[in-house]
């Protein structure tokens, strides 16, 4: 079937299929870059629950208030 188009329309397929290809490969690591900083977030907000929960349990149980992590305004 190629043998009906002309060289130039040949080569231009061929550019084509080639620019096509790198933007499926650029959105596939875009997207598996975009799964490890949703994982890395997660993670991270498991993590800063777990310790907000461990906080809060440390200092009920030596029955002093949690410390506020924030300044007051005057």
């Amino acid at each position: 079937m190629s043998e009906n188009y002309s060289k130039l329309r040949q080569h231009a397929e061929s550019a084509f299929g080639k620019a096509q290809s790198q933007l499926f490969e650029r959105q596939r690591a875009i997207e598996d870059l975009n799964s490890i900083v949703i994982a890395r977030n997660e993670k991270t907000l498991r993590l800063r629950e777990a310790r907000l929960a461990k906080e809060l349990r440390d200092s009920l149980a030596s029955g002093t208030k949690p410390a506020s992590k924030r300044a007051r305004k005057s």
